[in-house]
């Protein structure tokens, strides 16, 4: 049952997100993206709990596409639906008060939803070092690492292997941490 529980939302994920491109120069389908963060939660940080990997293919369904909250609990429970709601930015606010709470908020998360936000910025900080997307400049990677470490200081403690592979990204940029 919990493996056909975590294939459903990779459909679900999969046709909500069918027509979104990634911003790298390759334009890589945005599927790949949520795939790509329950693949590091599930290979590299050990995490086999399936509302999680759920909650990590979901977890830009609400605040990428026309998905609302209520259909994440309708189709995937209340539990997946609090970890992708605490994972969800408001769409409402400006983009820099929307990174501010990104900051403010990540000590305060569940550990599944922050497990899922480790692997979702372990992901794009890769993303970044493999190639600069379209209309960023260096500058604007540097200051997107800048950013993400303060947002993973606040979700430290959390999964030791998925935070050294960060740390090793953070180092290679010149990050203090």
């Amino acid at each position: 049952m919990d493996v056909l529980e975590l294939v459903k939302s990779f459909d679900f994920a999969a046709k909500k997100h069918r027509d979104q491109r990634r911003k790298d120069p390759e334009r890589t389908p945005y599927i790949n993206h949520p795939i790509g963060v329950a693949n590091i939660l599930c290979q590299e940080g050990g995490i086999t709990d399936v509302e999680v990997l759920q909650a990590a293919a979901l977890h830009d369904t609400v605040e990428d596409t026309d998905t609302t909250i209520e259909e994440i609990e309708k189709y995937f429970g209340k539990s997946v639906r609090s970890i992708v709601a605490e994972v969800t930015d408001d769409k409402s606010l400006p983009k820099q008060e929307r990174k501010r709470l990104q900051v403010v908020n990540a000590p305060h998360k569940s550990k599944q939803a922050k497990l899922v936000k480790l692997a979702d910025k372990l992901y794009n900080l890769r993303d970044l070092n493999r190639v600069t997307p379209e209309g960023w400049t260096e500058e604007r990677v540097h200051e997107y690492f800048k950013w993400a470490s303060k947002v993973i200081a606040g979700l430290r403690g959390t999964n030791q292997a998925l935070e050294d592979e960060i740390d090793v990204l953070f180092k290679n940029r010149g990050i203090n941490l």
